[in-house]
């Protein structure tokens, strides 16, 4: 998509260990970075702009600008339990996410008392071991909450990955980026028409 909003760079498709890639003709620099780890590049400046999901942003509520959907790496946040689980009201929830802001946001507005336990991997294994009634995280087909007899017990919100910018970047280099988020805003029309 940026390449065909007029910032290509060729080497960022190369097979390599390189982490950072220049066009100097076109004034670009693009580089690679954990998911987790753009908006903090970003909001920091080290990036005027950077592509992260929406569950990141909502995770870690960075000081950047949202400037645009771009309708890729769609999923959504859920809620899952195994498929016989019934919620009893009067226990503390259980959950184990690697969302916990995400998780205690979510619960609040329920008003539901819940205890986080902070896992960074294989999530779906925390209910069927006992250690929690349900799982938050992020789930694109359900493909290995099925395999795990899991099931989607509620939806927490849409993600997809998200233009953000650099709010200091965005001021004092608004036309490029606004160039940029234009052209990326017509590719997604022109996809959806």
């Amino acid at each position: 998509m940026f390449a065909k909003a007029g910032f290509e760079c060729p080497q960022v498709m190369e097979n390599t260990r390189k982490l950072i890639f220049e066009n100097e003709e076109r004034a670009v620099r693009y580089f690679w970075v954990k998911p987790s780890d753009v908006a903090i590049y970003v909001e920091r400046g080290a990036a005027d702009l950077g592509v992260a999901g929406k569950d990141i942003l909502l995770e870690y509520n960075p000081d950047v600008y949202e400037l645009l959907d771009l309708k890729t790496g769609i999923c959504k946040m859920a809620v899952a339990a195994p498929v016989d689980f019934r919620d009893d009201v009067r226990k503390t929830l259980k959950v184990a996410t690697k969302f916990s802001n995400i998780a205690k946001d979510y619960y609040l507005k329920k008003g539901r008392d819940i205890d986080i336990i902070h896992l960074n991997g294989s999530i779906e294994i925390a209910p069927i071991l006992g250690l929690t009634d349900v799982i938050v995280d992020i789930v694109e087909t359900g493909k290995t909450l099925k395999e795990n007899n899991l099931e989607v017990f509620e939806d927490i919100v849409p993600i997809s990955a998200r233009l953000i910018a650099n709010k200091s970047g965005f001021k004092f280099k608004n036309e490029a980026i606004r160039k940029i988020m234009e052209s990326l805003s017509e590719q997604l029309k022109e996809e959806n028409a």
